[in-house]
């Protein structure tokens, strides 16, 4: 009997640091920015990301160091979960909090980013450089593919 993957066996908090990164399945979408409706609480996405973002390789150009350049980044630990809802609803972190299932086009199912970048679950392509977008402006950039 072959034993079930580790992200169905284990709760998110009981994950070694190797496991949960391998969650994220690099898509970026956690680099958009968003903003938040005040009088509904939704969130919405916009296709504006951080200026630290390389949107080819979708990671940070300043990973390292980038809590102290961008305060506001959402750092996800598994022992600190509360901005899950800040995420996108394809973000693995959140399908597992949330009991489902990780997408066939996941890395750890796939074993490749290919089919992932196929099923167009990345922001390549699709998004501007905070740096080229006014702040009074980011409402015009709302997208609805990255809920």
């Amino acid at each position: 009997m072959t034993e079930k993957p580790f992200w169905e066996r284990l709760p998110l908090h009981e994950m070694n640091r190797e496991q949960w990164e391998s969650l994220c399945d690099g898509c970026a979408k956690c680099c958009m920015i968003k903003l938040e409706d005040e009088d509904t609480g939704m969130i919405h996405h916009t296709a504006v990301v951080c200026r630290y973002l390389d949107q080819q390789r979708c990671s940070c150009k300043v990973y390292a160091k980038r809590r102290t350049l961008v305060p506001t980044c959402l750092e996800l630990e598994p022992d600190e979960l509360d901005n899950l809802y800040w995420m996108p609803s394809t973000c693995a972190y959140r399908l597992l909090y949330e009991g489902r299932s990780l997408p066939i086009w996941h890395p750890l199912i796939s074993g490749s980013r290919r089919a992932m970048v196929a099923s167009g679950n990345t922001i390549t392509g699709k998004v501007i450089s905070e740096e080229f977008v006014h702040d009074e402006d980011l409402p015009q950039h709302i997208v609805h593919w990255a809920d």
